[in-house]
């Protein structure tokens, strides 16, 4: 019998009505007590006084890059980069190669992820190879394992094919992810449309590219019923369309990135390809109509659209070069310090949007510190303030605008099924 007690931290669990010091017992992975002061005879003891225990946190947009682009990430090494950032599970997109289209691909990635802790959760392709074309075996996929369909890296291409997915997803009951993006808008853009853009002399990616597409998911979704997810949101107007259709009774859920809230347009202005993202960095009146929607509970999700890319790639002019950035190793610093330490939003609020939602959303069942739950947790030290190292990171890729930003409040361990798979105070020394 395996005994882990964590002592005196602060509790947050907003979905069982927890926030207070306390102990939590752990036994043979399950959460086998909470409450002050438990006898710590016989446990492998923890000290978290003064940290924040949280259900572990996961992230629903995660880009593993196996099969097929193993150069720039492996399953393994995505799953250590989750652990060292304090995240329990993992959602990954279907656009591999090939495309998680088919249930073998599917089972290909469980299979892989097996041997490591992590959970992942994979999310199959909407479409037939992403095509836009025709319907996935949707059956098929959430047979061997899928907790979504998304066609991220695109849109889904037609408000037919949407129409479908939305239809056809409801007999599963999983939630239909969507990149919102009019690419007859975009093609050649490469940052944000406005004076940045063209004072850089740089094609803009106008915000209405999203807004359009937000707007017509919405109407679908409330026409024929179906879960809609609106991925890495990033405009005011996507914003205002959300709050707008939550007020009206919309169940469509929405997440906006790390790296949406932390920057703007301005980050572009040195030519750095780590600037460059999908949807780009927009501006400070977009940046400041998140934190309001975070603020207010419009925003469900944060995440990190974690895309790592070989250094190799990312030296190209700006144009050529590819778009994303890795996040799983710097969201809970960036989240602390740009959200809870600035007062936009409390503990509890983060918990919610970083592992109570994601794992409700995608129908796992974790997110949750209750007797006879797993133990997946996340501890953080909001106090604890250092300078954000790519050269350490587990990830294989290190392309990040954030290398050498200070940030306040880091993960300090990871605790998947009872086992501290992560621990800062092992990983430094």
């Amino acid at each position: 019998m395996s005994k882990l007690l964590l002592k005196g931290g602060r509790v947050v669990d907003p979905a069982n009505g927890l926030d207070d010091e306390l102990d939590v017992l752990v036994v043979d992975g399950a959460i086998a007590a909470i409450a002050p002061e438990l006898d710590s005879e016989d446990c492998d003891a923890l000290e978290a006084t003064g940290m924040i225990v949280a259900p572990g946190f996961v992230d629903m947009h995660v880009h593993l890059r196996e099969p097929g682009f193993e150069y720039k990430e492996t399953i393994e090494s995505g799953m250590r980069a989750a652990a060292a950032g304090g995240f329990c599970g993992i959602a990954c997109m279907p656009n591999t190669e090939p495309i998680n289209d088919h249930r073998s691909v599917t089972e290909l990635i469980l299979d892989r992820a097996s041997v490591h802790r992590v959970h992942v959760y994979p999310i199959g392709a909407v479409s037939v190879g992403q095509r836009g074309e025709a319907l996935a075996e949707i059956g098929e996929l959430v047979d061997a394992g899928c907790r979504a369909v998304s066609d991220d890296g695109f849109p889904v291409a037609t408000a037919q094919l949407m129409r479908k997915a939305l239809e056809y997803t409801q007999i599963f009951d999983i939630v239909v992810i969507d990149h919102c993006e009019e690419v007859s808008m975009t093609h050649g853009s490469v940052m944000h449309e406005g004076a940045v853009s063209a004072e850089l002399g740089l094609r803009g990616w106008p915000a209405a590219a999203e807004e359009i597409t937000v707007s017509r998911d919405l109407i679908l979704a409330d026409s024929v019923g179906g879960r809609l997810h609106l991925a890495h949101l990033s405009t005011r107007g996507s914003m205002d369309l959300v709050r707008n259709a939550k007020a009206g009774g919309s169940r469509a859920t929405c997440e906006v990135m790390t790296h949406h809230f932390s920057l703007t347009e301005e980050a572009v202005r040195h030519f750095d390809t780590n600037t460059k993202m999908n949807p780009p960095l927009r501006s400070e009146d977009d940046r400041q109509a998140i934190l309001d929607a975070i603020a207010d509970g419009t925003v469900d999700i944060i995440a990190t659209d974690h895309a790592p890319h070989h250094a190799d790639e990312k030296l190209l002019e700006f144009d050529h070069a590819p778009f994303g950035i890795v996040g799983l190793e710097t969201a809970i610093p960036l989240a602390c310090t740009h959200l809870v330490h600035a007062g936009v939003i409390d503990v509890a609020r983060l918990v919610e949007m970083m592992s109570t939602n994601p794992a409700r959303i995608l129908g796992v069942d974790r997110g949750g510190l209750r007797v006879d739950a797993p133990a997946d947790i996340t501890i953080i030290d909001l106090d604890a303030e250092r300078a954000v190292n790519a050269d350490t990171f587990e990830s294989r890729s290190s392309n990040t605008p954030f290398h050498g930003t200070v940030l306040k409040g880091w993960p300090v361990a990871t605790i998947i099924d009872g086992e501290v798979v992560y621990s800062a105070k092992e990983s430094s020394s």
